[in-house]
Protein backbone atom coordinates (compact mmCIF):
# COMPACT_ATOMS: atom_id res chain seq x y z
CA UNK A 1 0.00 0.00 0.00
CA UNK A 2 1.12 3.09 -0.76
CA UNK A 3 1.61 6.07 1.85
CA UNK A 4 -0.87 9.18 1.00
CA UNK A 5 2.20 11.70 1.72
CA UNK A 6 4.05 9.59 -0.86
CA UNK A 7 1.27 10.03 -3.20
CA UNK A 8 1.06 13.90 -2.58
CA UNK A 9 4.67 14.23 -3.16
CA UNK A 10 4.60 12.73 -6.04
CA UNK A 11 1.45 14.77 -7.12
CA UNK A 12 3.64 17.45 -6.62
CA UNK A 13 6.32 16.47 -8.31
CA UNK A 14 4.40 15.67 -11.96
CA UNK A 15 2.29 18.85 -11.27
CA UNK A 16 5.72 20.76 -11.32
CA UNK A 17 7.52 18.99 -14.03
CA UNK A 18 4.49 19.76 -16.28
CA UNK A 19 4.06 22.94 -15.38
CA UNK A 20 7.94 23.34 -16.49
CA UNK A 21 7.46 21.41 -19.69
CA UNK A 22 4.81 23.26 -20.42
CA UNK A 23 6.56 26.53 -20.09
CA UNK A 24 9.79 25.59 -21.72
CA UNK A 25 7.26 24.13 -24.66
CA UNK A 26 5.54 27.76 -25.05
CA UNK A 27 9.53 29.67 -25.16
CA UNK A 28 10.36 26.86 -28.11
CA UNK A 29 7.51 27.26 -30.25
CA UNK A 30 7.01 31.36 -29.76
CA UNK A 31 10.67 31.00 -30.14
CA UNK A 32 11.59 33.23 -27.31
CA UNK A 33 15.30 31.82 -26.77
CA UNK A 34 15.90 33.33 -30.02
CA UNK A 35 15.82 36.88 -29.02
CA UNK A 36 15.13 39.00 -25.88
CA UNK A 37 11.94 38.32 -24.11
CA UNK A 38 9.19 40.42 -24.44
CA UNK A 39 7.13 38.89 -22.42
CA UNK A 40 6.93 38.62 -18.41
CA UNK A 41 7.74 35.45 -16.69
CA UNK A 42 6.07 35.38 -13.42
CA UNK A 43 7.50 34.03 -9.89
CA UNK A 44 5.18 34.19 -7.88
CA UNK A 45 1.75 35.42 -8.09
CA UNK A 46 -0.43 35.87 -5.14
CA UNK A 47 -3.60 35.53 -6.39
CA UNK A 48 -3.47 32.32 -6.49
CA UNK A 49 -3.65 31.03 -2.58
CA UNK A 50 -1.58 28.43 -3.24
CA UNK A 51 1.33 30.44 -3.46
CA UNK A 52 0.79 32.37 -0.10
CA UNK A 53 1.17 28.36 1.26
CA UNK A 54 3.77 27.67 -0.70
CA UNK A 55 6.09 30.40 1.50
CA UNK A 56 7.10 30.57 5.14
CA UNK A 57 7.53 33.50 7.09
CA UNK A 58 10.76 34.60 9.38
CA UNK A 59 11.69 36.63 12.66
CA UNK A 60 13.93 37.57 15.84
CA UNK A 61 11.29 35.19 17.42
CA UNK A 62 13.52 32.17 16.71
CA UNK A 63 16.11 33.41 18.79
CA UNK A 64 13.87 35.17 21.45
CA UNK A 65 13.08 37.85 20.28
CA UNK A 66 9.61 39.61 20.01
CA UNK A 67 9.15 40.81 16.00
CA UNK A 68 6.21 39.07 14.32
CA UNK A 69 5.75 38.58 11.13
CA UNK A 70 2.68 36.86 9.25
CA UNK A 71 1.40 36.13 5.90
CA UNK A 72 -2.35 36.32 4.92
CA UNK A 73 -4.13 35.61 1.49
CA UNK A 74 -6.36 39.11 1.14
CA UNK A 75 -8.98 37.83 -1.69
CA UNK A 76 -10.33 40.48 -4.60
CA UNK A 77 -12.55 43.55 -4.09
CA UNK A 78 -13.25 44.15 -7.39
CA UNK A 79 -15.51 47.39 -6.52
CA UNK A 80 -11.93 48.83 -6.29
CA UNK A 81 -10.38 47.00 -8.52
CA UNK A 82 -7.94 45.34 -5.67
CA UNK A 83 -6.98 42.40 -6.79
CA UNK A 84 -6.29 39.09 -4.92
CA UNK A 85 -2.92 39.38 -3.04
CA UNK A 86 -0.70 38.37 -0.07
CA UNK A 87 -0.79 40.58 3.14
CA UNK A 88 2.66 40.83 4.71
CA UNK A 89 2.04 41.85 8.37
CA UNK A 90 3.29 41.96 11.96
CA UNK A 91 5.91 44.09 15.02
CA UNK A 92 8.62 44.78 14.62
CA UNK A 93 9.95 45.12 18.25
CA UNK A 94 14.18 45.63 18.96
CA UNK A 95 13.85 44.11 22.52
CA UNK A 96 16.53 41.82 23.27
CA UNK A 97 15.73 38.67 25.02
CA UNK A 98 17.15 37.27 28.38
CA UNK A 99 19.82 35.44 25.94
CA UNK A 100 23.70 37.17 26.17
CA UNK A 101 24.48 35.45 22.52
CA UNK A 102 21.74 37.65 21.19
CA UNK A 103 22.85 41.07 20.23
CA UNK A 104 20.13 42.63 17.83
CA UNK A 105 16.76 42.14 17.41
CA UNK A 106 13.82 43.56 15.26
CA UNK A 107 13.89 41.90 11.90
CA UNK A 108 11.25 39.63 9.64
CA UNK A 109 10.54 38.48 6.44
CA UNK A 110 8.80 35.91 4.15
CA UNK A 111 10.21 33.95 1.14
CA UNK A 112 9.18 31.02 -0.85
CA UNK A 113 9.74 27.59 0.21
CA UNK A 114 12.02 25.68 -1.81
CA UNK A 115 10.59 24.59 -5.48
CA UNK A 116 11.17 21.10 -4.97
CA UNK A 117 11.80 18.59 -8.11
CA UNK A 118 11.02 18.18 -11.42
CA UNK A 119 11.99 15.77 -13.79
CA UNK A 120 15.55 16.67 -14.78
CA UNK A 121 16.50 17.66 -11.04
CA UNK A 122 16.06 20.38 -8.88
CA UNK A 123 13.49 23.11 -9.92
CA UNK A 124 15.04 26.55 -9.99
CA UNK A 125 13.89 29.69 -11.53
CA UNK A 126 15.84 30.83 -14.99
CA UNK A 127 15.69 34.82 -15.51
CA UNK A 128 18.80 35.22 -17.33
CA UNK A 129 16.97 37.04 -20.10
CA UNK A 130 15.36 39.51 -18.24
CA UNK A 131 17.07 42.71 -17.04
CA UNK A 132 14.40 43.39 -14.03
CA UNK A 133 12.42 42.15 -10.75
CA UNK A 134 9.04 43.79 -10.70
CA UNK A 135 7.35 43.51 -7.98
CA UNK A 136 3.66 45.36 -7.75
CA UNK A 137 3.07 46.35 -4.13
CA UNK A 138 1.21 48.50 -1.78
CA UNK A 139 3.37 49.83 0.84
CA UNK A 140 3.27 51.17 4.03
CA UNK A 141 6.13 53.47 3.42
CA UNK A 142 9.03 51.35 5.53
CA UNK A 143 12.30 50.15 4.34
CA UNK A 144 11.88 46.96 3.37
CA UNK A 145 14.50 45.11 1.13
CA UNK A 146 14.00 42.21 -1.54
CA UNK A 147 16.45 39.14 -1.14
CA UNK A 148 17.27 36.69 -4.11
CA UNK A 149 19.15 33.20 -2.92
CA UNK A 150 20.49 31.48 -5.70
CA UNK A 151 22.49 27.88 -5.87
CA UNK A 152 25.71 29.61 -5.27
CA UNK A 153 28.82 27.63 -3.51
CA UNK A 154 28.13 30.13 -0.18
CA UNK A 155 24.37 28.68 0.50
CA UNK A 156 24.09 31.67 3.08
CA UNK A 157 24.58 34.55 0.34
CA UNK A 158 21.93 36.74 -0.69
CA UNK A 159 21.32 39.30 -2.91
CA UNK A 160 19.44 42.22 -1.89
CA UNK A 161 17.88 45.40 -3.02
CA UNK A 162 15.85 47.92 -1.39
CA UNK A 163 12.61 47.81 -1.75
CA UNK A 164 11.72 51.52 -3.41
CA UNK A 165 8.69 53.24 -3.70
CA UNK A 166 6.62 56.43 -3.92
CA UNK A 167 5.68 55.79 -0.24
CA UNK A 168 8.98 55.42 0.59
CA UNK A 169 10.23 58.54 -1.39
CA UNK A 170 7.89 61.17 -0.12
CA UNK A 171 8.02 60.04 3.65
CA UNK A 172 11.79 59.39 3.75
CA UNK A 173 12.70 62.32 5.35
CA UNK A 174 10.44 62.86 7.51
CA UNK A 175 10.78 59.35 8.87
CA UNK A 176 14.07 60.29 9.39
CA UNK A 177 13.43 63.08 11.40
CA UNK A 178 11.04 61.21 13.69
CA UNK A 179 13.90 58.56 14.24
CA UNK A 180 16.50 60.42 15.20
CA UNK A 181 17.29 58.38 17.93
CA UNK A 182 17.54 55.09 15.52
CA UNK A 183 19.66 57.32 12.60
CA UNK A 184 22.05 59.38 14.87
CA UNK A 185 22.59 56.74 17.94
CA UNK A 186 26.19 55.91 18.07
CA UNK A 187 25.37 52.13 18.18
CA UNK A 188 23.40 52.31 14.77
CA UNK A 189 26.67 54.28 13.40
CA UNK A 190 28.78 51.60 14.45
CA UNK A 191 26.61 48.53 12.78
CA UNK A 192 25.91 50.48 9.52
CA UNK A 193 30.12 50.93 9.37
CA UNK A 194 30.17 47.18 10.09
CA UNK A 195 27.47 46.34 7.30
CA UNK A 196 28.87 48.70 4.91
CA UNK A 197 32.53 49.13 5.52
CA UNK A 198 32.85 50.41 1.73
CA UNK A 199 30.19 53.11 1.98
CA UNK A 200 26.94 51.69 1.81
CA UNK A 201 25.97 50.32 -1.69
CA UNK A 202 23.16 52.59 -3.93
CA UNK A 203 21.17 49.72 -4.04
CA UNK A 204 20.95 49.62 -0.65
CA UNK A 205 20.94 53.43 0.07
CA UNK A 206 17.58 55.34 1.44
CA UNK A 207 17.95 57.27 -1.90
CA UNK A 208 16.58 55.50 -5.19
CA UNK A 209 19.20 55.52 -7.39
CA UNK A 210 18.81 55.97 -11.32
CA UNK A 211 18.48 53.05 -12.04
CA UNK A 212 15.22 52.42 -10.56
CA UNK A 213 12.05 52.30 -12.25
CA UNK A 214 9.12 53.79 -10.72
CA UNK A 215 6.24 55.90 -11.35
CA UNK A 216 6.92 59.25 -12.25
CA UNK A 217 3.97 60.59 -9.69
CA UNK A 218 5.10 62.59 -7.38
CA UNK A 219 2.54 62.32 -4.60
CA UNK A 220 0.47 59.62 -3.26
CA UNK A 221 -2.80 61.90 -2.43
CA UNK A 222 -3.66 62.29 -6.15
CA UNK A 223 -7.67 61.19 -6.57
CA UNK A 224 -6.50 58.62 -9.38
CA UNK A 225 -4.07 57.11 -6.39
CA UNK A 226 -5.17 53.10 -5.35
CA UNK A 227 -2.32 52.89 -3.66
CA UNK A 228 -0.60 50.24 -5.51
CA UNK A 229 2.53 50.35 -7.99
CA UNK A 230 4.74 48.43 -9.87
CA UNK A 231 8.86 49.09 -8.73
CA UNK A 232 11.15 47.53 -10.94
CA UNK A 233 14.85 46.89 -9.92
CA UNK A 234 17.40 45.84 -12.55
CA UNK A 235 19.16 42.36 -11.60
CA UNK A 236 22.16 43.78 -12.08
CA UNK A 237 22.26 46.15 -9.35
CA UNK A 238 21.40 43.81 -6.22
CA UNK A 239 24.34 43.67 -3.81
CA UNK A 240 25.73 40.38 -2.55
CA UNK A 241 25.63 39.95 1.47
CA UNK A 242 25.94 37.39 4.03
CA UNK A 243 24.05 37.67 7.51
CA UNK A 244 23.20 41.41 6.48
CA UNK A 245 26.93 42.21 5.89
CA UNK A 246 28.23 43.28 2.33
CA UNK A 247 30.25 40.67 0.82
CA UNK A 248 33.66 41.37 -1.36
CA UNK A 249 34.11 40.79 -3.97
CA UNK A 250 30.99 41.36 -5.43
CA UNK A 251 29.29 38.40 -7.34
CA UNK A 252 26.64 38.69 -9.96
CA UNK A 253 23.64 36.92 -9.36
CA UNK A 254 23.40 33.28 -10.85
CA UNK A 255 20.16 34.21 -12.77
CA UNK A 256 20.01 30.64 -14.19
CA UNK A 257 19.47 28.88 -10.85
CA UNK A 258 17.51 31.35 -8.49
CA UNK A 259 16.11 29.17 -5.98
CA UNK A 260 13.93 31.74 -3.53
CA UNK A 261 12.70 35.49 -3.49
CA UNK A 262 11.43 37.22 -0.48
CA UNK A 263 11.18 40.68 1.22
CA UNK A 264 12.15 41.25 4.25
CA UNK A 265 12.37 44.29 6.92
CA UNK A 266 15.59 45.10 9.16
CA UNK A 267 14.69 48.68 9.64
CA UNK A 268 14.49 48.20 13.74
CA UNK A 269 12.02 50.62 14.09
CA UNK A 270 9.67 49.75 16.80
CA UNK A 271 5.94 49.58 15.54
CA UNK A 272 3.38 48.00 13.21
CA UNK A 273 3.83 47.14 9.39
CA UNK A 274 2.07 46.53 6.53
CA UNK A 275 3.22 45.45 3.19
CA UNK A 276 0.46 44.23 -0.08
CA UNK A 277 2.29 42.51 -2.59
CA UNK A 278 -0.12 41.02 -5.73
CA UNK A 279 2.93 39.92 -7.60
CA UNK A 280 6.38 39.19 -8.45
CA UNK A 281 7.76 38.31 -11.61
CA UNK A 282 11.22 38.97 -14.43
CA UNK A 283 10.38 41.62 -17.19
CA UNK A 284 12.35 43.26 -19.82
CA UNK A 285 10.01 46.53 -19.44
CA UNK A 286 5.92 47.27 -19.40
CA UNK A 287 4.83 45.98 -22.41
CA UNK A 288 1.19 46.64 -23.92
CA UNK A 289 0.15 42.81 -23.06
CA UNK A 290 0.53 43.81 -19.25
CA UNK A 291 -0.67 47.93 -19.58
CA UNK A 292 -4.28 46.67 -18.95
CA UNK A 293 -3.94 45.38 -15.88
CA UNK A 294 -1.23 47.69 -14.54
CA UNK A 295 -3.52 50.81 -15.41
CA UNK A 296 -6.44 48.93 -13.54
CA UNK A 297 -4.58 48.09 -10.35
CA UNK A 298 -2.47 50.94 -9.65
CA UNK A 299 -4.67 54.03 -11.63
CA UNK A 300 -2.96 56.89 -12.32
CA UNK A 301 0.23 55.15 -11.25
CA UNK A 302 0.59 53.13 -13.20
CA UNK A 303 3.96 52.62 -15.47
CA UNK A 304 3.88 53.46 -19.26
CA UNK A 305 4.84 51.24 -21.81
CA UNK A 306 8.58 50.74 -22.64
CA UNK A 307 9.30 51.94 -25.67
CA UNK A 308 12.01 49.32 -25.78
CA UNK A 309 9.68 46.54 -25.33
CA UNK A 310 7.14 48.25 -27.58
CA UNK A 311 9.70 48.04 -30.79
CA UNK A 312 11.15 44.54 -29.35
CA UNK A 313 14.26 46.26 -29.81
CA UNK A 314 13.94 45.80 -33.60
CA UNK A 315 15.31 49.07 -34.74
CA UNK A 316 18.33 48.51 -36.88
CA UNK A 317 21.92 49.24 -35.78
CA UNK A 318 22.28 51.96 -38.21
CA UNK A 319 19.24 54.16 -36.47
CA UNK A 320 20.96 53.78 -33.47
CA UNK A 321 24.39 53.24 -33.60
CA UNK A 322 25.36 57.01 -32.58
CA UNK A 323 23.37 56.28 -29.49
CA UNK A 324 25.50 53.40 -28.48
CA UNK A 325 27.40 54.24 -26.07
CA UNK A 326 25.05 56.81 -24.45
CA UNK A 327 24.01 56.73 -20.98
CA UNK A 328 20.59 55.67 -20.67
CA UNK A 329 18.25 58.05 -20.47
CA UNK A 330 15.49 57.95 -17.45
CA UNK A 331 12.53 57.66 -19.66
CA UNK A 332 14.47 54.84 -21.95
CA UNK A 333 14.25 52.22 -19.46
CA UNK A 334 14.07 48.46 -20.07
CA UNK A 335 15.04 46.93 -23.55
CA UNK A 336 15.99 50.21 -24.78
CA UNK A 337 17.70 52.12 -22.15
CA UNK A 338 19.75 48.65 -21.73
CA UNK A 339 20.93 48.18 -25.24
CA UNK A 340 24.27 50.54 -24.07
CA UNK A 341 25.10 47.54 -21.52
CA UNK A 342 23.78 44.61 -23.67
CA UNK A 343 26.01 45.56 -27.15
CA UNK A 344 28.93 47.53 -25.01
Amino acid sequence: MIPTRSLASQGGFFRRSAEELGRLSKIAWNTEALHTPTKPYTLLDFEDQRTVSECKTFADRAVGGFSTASLDYEPAEPTSNTPAHVRFHGKISTKLPDNWRVERTGYAAFRNKDRGLWLFGRLYWDVDPYAYLALRIKSDGRRYTVNIQTDSLVETDIHQHRLYTRHHRVQDSEAISNQALYTKSSEDAEAAEQLYPAGTPSALSDVPPESTVMSSTTTVTTSGSTGWETVLLPFNTFVRTNHGFVVEPQTSIIRQRVKSIGIGLTDRIEGAYDLRIHKIWATNGMGEADIEEERRICGEDALSVDEGVRSAWTESKEETGSEKHKEPESGKKGLKGLRSEWEG
